[in-house]
């Protein structure tokens, strides 16, 4: 449903969460008052009580509506090759442009991190799990031998491993050494599809 056909009521909620996303990337959490969301959202203050109970329901709200699961979880799904391979390395490009074009994902999952102690994950866990267990099976149907271990483990080893491989490009891209981004994607895929261990 797009934003003209939707309802009063929910078009407000949309204007809350998207003028609590701006103000918590530029002031923090506890930097932005309820007062400054109700007036980059138009609205008046006691109105965000309508849609929200309090302000850490508005970043539930927000750090759920603009988590990258809701992209990264279709482009795995959509991961093109036959072989198990040509997924992976499909897989890795597609989800590092997908957070390459998300560059508020870090600053919301610091505030998460960092303010809440991931107090809110396990309920956005809860929404792509079944996505996970989807993307398991696909990958499973691709052509190469996998070795016995559960499947889930191992979608979650290479989102984990993506996810790292992205903060430490983007967190440590100015300051580290030649040696350390040389071939690292490749080297990257390697690790993922053979371990680190010489056969």
């Amino acid at each position: 449903m797009d934003y003209v056909s939707m309802s009063r009521g929910e078009r407000t909620r949309i204007d809350i969460i998207e003028a609590a996303h701006n103000l918590f990337l530029e002031y923090g959490y506890h930097g932005t008052s309820m007062r400054q969301i109700a007036t980059n959202a138009s609205i008046a203050l006691g109105g965000i009580y309508n849609h929200f109970e309090s302000k850490e329901d508005i970043f539930a709200s927000v750090l759920d509506t603009y988590h990258p699961y809701h992209e990264i979880l279709p482009i795995l799904q959509n991961a093109h090759g036959e072989t198990i391979e040509e997924f992976v390395e499909d897989a890795l490009d597609s989800v590092i442009s997908a957070l390459d074009r998300r560059p508020d994902f870090l600053n919301l999952m610091f505030i998460e991190i960092v303010e809440f102690n991931q107090k809110h994950l396990p309920d956005l866990f809860e929404h792509f799990f079944p996505g996970i267990m989807t993307l398991a099976e696909s990958f499973a149907e691709r052509e190469g031998n996998l070795r016995s271990i559960p499947l889930p483990i191992i979608i979650r080893t290479f989102i984990g491993m993506t996810i790292a491989y992205y903060l430490t490009e983007r967190i440590f891209q100015r300051y580290t050494p030649l040696v350390f981004k040389e071939d690292s994607r490749e080297y990257l895929i390697d690790i993922i599809l053979h371990g680190i261990i010489a056969g």
